[in-house]
């Protein structure tokens, strides 16, 4: 009995538990645009190209996935959209099969902004699909070795977890393909394989760089007794530590990177840190004697980060080594010389591929994307047309077009336009670099377009001028001299209430109501200011790497309410919200009374809502302390409680960001480590948005005015979502029980698009942001849609003064249900020109297009069956541009103007077609007599082919020869070259008419009355003679039955 309740329970809640979700059909119908930019790229983390095709080039990116150019780096294609990590660690080609492809995912290069992963994967159709073949617990795996010889053998370098001790690192080895794994070399939880390499003489032998490298949120250690530098010869049986009795440095060990010269494999170099002095060793008698070659600096300085080295294919001697900047050796690792230099490549070196056909060919990928060069590194070519950008906040201003603003990893911070008025989309050109240095939050001034404040690490906080691009620093200083805590990512924000007024945080909130020029500290120390936590100028282990990453018992996340002033939250690093409801003067720690939370938790981001002045949401993630649990806690009460709306979740990947809508306040938008994640009923219920390619959604922002919702994501660039209204309507249930539900519609310009942004013909290497669709955009929700559907979408367009102005039709299937989307050109309708042809029956169901119309508001009907609904179109000027309704109406009544006559000889012009396609039919059944009969057929037959050469001579004179085989030839004799003439002029058009229009207006005008003159007498005459003989003389059973 009890069971049975259970289950009627079960069964009672499934109709909720569905019409909490919202279709996928819907949220595939509201597609994203991806704005990039891509001429600020992201980190390339590995590369490899096609052993039998050097076109082919695959490139994995720390935190946007992978990614595939078939014409060697012209154009680039996302090839793991729907895999479940966006971070890659190593991509490799198997060497005997190209379309076997290794994946292992998880950067290896644990910097504070790692990316992790899920996992092995592996395609055998050359990238089309990828499976999970195991590791999923590893999270990071740096390297990947194939065994030449024998496919099915491949070996993984895993590095494991950087901000735990786990047992999941070391080296793994299949014989099967991937079906099963074998650890081979492990020495503890803290060890991780660094570097895998193997001998091309002999495929039995690798040599492995273990790594003993832990990270917590305040502190990192490289070295320790697990690292060391190894080598098997039996393929991994048994492995040999080499030491200081083989000549390498006594002591703690850290990181190692290995390179086996392929022209000669008894050269081997290791780059190792040690306590004593990084140095570059050298082995030639195949790694078993060694010898330091170098301490020179420019061998490399932040073994953390990059330990890269690279030996020609053609040449033992010379050598690359990957760090900050790109050094090479000519002379086996003595001197160096920089070949990538800060001014011409970006910074950070993490990837590279040497062509082993071509020498001086190579692929490089740093922090901010991938060059190719073609002479070993003297000149380099930057691939522009990857957006893998990382993002660490977004926002918005409310200029129009509304700009994008953001920062990004290692590549400053920048504006660009959400969507543009340039007719060949958003260009890299179109963004402008505000600040540079790791970029984070960017905010604009509310009123004031010239001015942005935008920031670095450490605090570094600049008040920009768009305009002439002058930068005044004005980070605060301590008014006692005291030392400011500032995070790597210091939070900002705006004061809702004063629009000259910002917040900044370092272990205090700071207030300037004159735009920085002067501060004051209105909190205490809000962290826990815990001693403990405050090692960053210890961090780096036996290599000391002091950058500010590392800062912590900080504030991270300011948020003051725009329901109440004074009222304002603050998240740290260290798992404090606090809340003050008088402007700073008093302080209350709301985070000890969530039951949940994680102790010493990242406050990411906190929310204030825009409903309720005591509510606010907090984004916590603790994958620093090595716990991936998503948490998201939401209070109602200034924090007195608070409830955890995820812990019921079906979420995968940790936290990142939130926003509540603006106008349904139970509309929760969620950014994690994978991808977007909706609520439509405050966190009840939750799924993940579908359509999106899996990617870290790190910042989110909503233009209100617009309803777009932007994601910056931290791996794929910036991503815009028009127009919210349709999901806010179907989340308030407003589409249960509709076939047809029309939306309210966004404002529609009469925008002006430029030509060009620089170069017209762009070709395949220049990216191009997806740009809004020009017109006035609606969208409709259709249900129920059969397979077929028998009737078309009717679309009715009226003015305000209820006349019907426009008639579209559109023919939809099964495939339109869910969101549906349509585009208005903003034109009432026009008249049809003349066409010397067949009209099909769409067009003559369709309203042809004609003068755009007058701003002010439409209405636009949608019927399909006995279902209807309605929407309006407020349609407006061109913010950019002066036309007054004196001008509106004057070149309306122009255009129309011209519809009697392009109407009167459109019509002769189809009634003559015709005419013609009569005596088509009519002769060809002539002809079936003429073999028995008189010459009366013949001679009719001649009269019609007479009368046919009329009718060609005046399709000549409207439309010209057509039989033209080559060259470029001009008819300007004809109508349709002044017609064309006259149309360009229109299209140009603004306005009243000037004279200057007028002047070719009457030209067109007397020809086209000429043209219809000329053409009716023709009908009205000569045909109409022709077809009273052919009626008087011919038979009438001349015709078969």
């Amino acid at each position: 009995m009890k069971n049975r309740q259970i289950l009627f329970s079960f069964l009672f809640l499934i109709p909720y538990l569905i019409s909490a979700q919202i279709e996928n059909k819907v949220l595939e119908g509201m597609s994203f645009r991806n704005i990039g930019p891509a001429g600020m790229s992201g980190r390339i983390t590995s590369i490899d190209v096609d052993p039998g095709n050097p076109d082919i080039i695959y490139a994995g990116s720390a935190s946007g996935g992978l990614w595939r150019s078939t014409n060697a780096g012209q154009s680039w294609n996302s090839i793991w959209d729907d895999q479940p990590t966006a971070g890659i660690g190593v991509v490799k080609l198997d060497p005997n099969n190209s379309d076997v492809i290794w994946v292992g995912t998880g950067e290896g290069n644990p910097r504070n902004s790692q990316s992790s992963g899920a996992g092995l994967f592996k395609s055998i159709d050359g990238g089309k699909s990828f499976d999970l073949v195991g590791l999923e617990k590893t999270k990071h795996i740096h390297k990947i070795v194939i065994d030449p010889r024998n496919s099915d053998v491949v070996y993984i370098a895993a590095f494991g977890v950087a901000w735990g001790d786990t047992k999941e690192r070391g080296v793994y080895k299949t014989i099967d393909a991937g079906k099963s794994w074998k650890k081979i070399l492990y020495n503890n939880d803290r060890t991780g394989a660094a570097d895998l390499v193997i001998d091309p003489a002999n495929p039995n032998k690798l040599f492995c760089a273990m790594w003993e490298y832990r990270r917590w949120p305040w502190y990192f250690k490289s070295g320790g007794e697990g690292s060391g530098l190894y080598m098997t010869l039996d393929a991994g049986e048994s492995w040999k530590k080499i030491t200081d009795k083989d000549g390498l440095p006594e002591g703690e060990l850290g990181r190692i990177g290995i390179a086996v010269a392929q022209s000669n494999s008894k050269t081997v170099y290791a780059l190792v840190e040690n306590k004593k002095k990084n140095g570059l060793y050298k082995s030639t008698d195949g790694g078993f004697k060694w010898k330091m070659v170098s301490e020179d600096e420019n061998i490399g300085n932040r073994p953390f980060y990059y330990s890269d080295l690279h030996v020609d294919p053609f040449n033992e001697n010379t050598i690359y080594s990957l760090w900050s900047i790109m050094t090479r050796s000519d002379d086996g690792g003595k001197s160096w010389r920089v070949i990538a230099p800060y001014y011409k490549v970006h910074p950070d070196h993490q990837a590279l591929w040497m062509d082993p056909r071509r020498p001086g060919h190579m692929i490089e990928g740093n922090d901010g994307g991938m060059n190719i060069t073609w002479d070993g590194g003297s000149s380099w070519r930057f691939i522009e047309n990857l957006p893998v950008a990382q993002f660490y906040h977004i926002n918005v201003d409310n200029q129009k077009p509304y700009n994008v603003y953001g920062g990004m990893q290692d590549n400053g911070s920048w504006k660009g336009p959400a969507y543009s008025w340039i007719g060949t989309g958003i260009g890299n050109s179109e963004w402008q670099e505000l600040y540079f240095g790791d970029g984070f939050d960017v905010v604009p001034h509310p009123s004031n377009t010239r001015i942005v404040y935008a920031m670095a690490q450490e605090g570094y906080l600049g008040r920009v001028d768009t305009r002439t691009g002058g930068v005044e620093l004005i980070k605060p200083v301590h008014p006692k001299g005291n030392t400011l805590r500032w995070h790597w990512n210091a939070p900002i924000a705006q004061d809702p209430y004063n629009e000259d007024a910002i917040y900044y945080g370092s272990q205090f909130l700071h207030y300037s109501k004159d735009k920085g020029r002067n501060w004051k500290i209105i909190s205490p120390d809000l962290t826990t200011n815990n001693p403990e936590k405050q090692k960053a100028l210890e961090s780096g282990g036996l290599t000391p790497d002091v950058t500010g990453a590392e800062n912590h018992t900080c504030i991270i996340s300011v948020a003051p309410s725009s329901k109440k002033e004074g009222v304002i939250w603050v998240g740290t690093d260290d798992g404090n919200i606090q809340i003050s409801k008088d402007f700073g003067k008093t302080w209350a720690n709301t985070s000890t009374k969530i039951k949940g939370f994680p102790e010493g938790g990242w406050v990411a981001q906190i929310q204030a809502s825009k409903h309720n002045e005591a509510e606010a949401f907090a984004v916590v993630n603790n994958y620093r302390q090595n716990d991936w649990t998503p948490y998201l806690f939401h209070t109602k009460n200034y924090g007195k409680t608070w409830e955890n709306l995820l812990k019921k979740s079906p979420l995968n990947g940790h936290c990142l960001s939130m926003i509540q809508d603006p106008v349904v306040k139970e509309l929760l938008y969620l950014g994690t480590e994978t991808g977007l994640w909706i609520s439509p009923d405050y966190g009840e219920n939750w799924q993940k948005w579908t359509g999106l390619p899996t990617m870290p959604v790190q910042d989110m922002a909503i233009q209100e005015r617009e309803s777009d919702l932007i994601l910056g994501t931290f791996g794929r660039a910036a991503w815009v979502l028009d127009d919210l209204r349709p999901l806010r309507a179907i989340a308030n249930k407003q589409t249960q029980g509709k076939t047809l539900k029309a939306f309210q519609s966004p404002e529609a310009v009469h925008a002006q698009f430029m030509v060009s942004d620089g170069i017209r013909f762009q070709g395949d290497a220049a990216f191009k942001g997806e740009n809004r669709s020009a017109g006035a955009r609606m969208r409709i929700y259709l249900d129920n849609l059969p397979e077929k559907v028998k009737d078309p979408l009717k679309i009715d367009i009226y003015d305000s003064s209820g006349s019907l102005i426009r008639h579209i039709e559109r023919k939809i299937d099964s495939s339109d249900a869910g969101i549906y989307s349509f585009v208005w050109d903003m034109c009432e309708r026009g008249v049809r020109g003349p066409q010397f042809g067949k009209i099909s029956e769409k067009r003559k169901k369709n309203d042809p297009r004609g003068a755009s119309v007058k701003p002010g508001m439409y209405k636009v009907v949608f019927n399909l069956n006995k279902d209807s609904d309605s929407t309006m179109v407020n349609v407006i000027n061109d913010p950019r541009t002066i036309v007054d309704d004196a001008e509106w109406d004057a070149e309306l009544a122009f255009r129309r103007s011209l519809h009697e006559p392009t109407k009167k000889l459109a019509d002769a012009v189809t009634r003559l077609y015709e005419v013609k396609e009569s005596l088509d039919i009519f002769e060809k059944l002539l002809k079936l007599r003429t073999a028995e009969d008189s010459t009366l057929f013949k001679n009719r037959l001649k009269n019609i082919t007479e009368f046919k050469k009329k009718i060609e001579k005046e399709r000549i004179a409207l439309f010209g020869k057509d039989d033209i085989k080559r060259g470029y030839f001009e008819q300007p004799e004809t109508w349709a070259h002044t017609n064309g003439q006259f149309r360009s002029y229109l299209w140009q058009m603004s306005g009243k008419p000037t004279t200057n229009i007028m002047a070719i207006h009457d030209l067109w005008l007397a020809k086209t009355k000429d043209a219809t003159n000329s053409v009716q007498n023709l009908l009205d005459n000569d045909w109409l003679n022709l077809s009273e003989e052919l009626k008087a003389e011919l038979p009438p059973n001349i015709f078969p039955r």
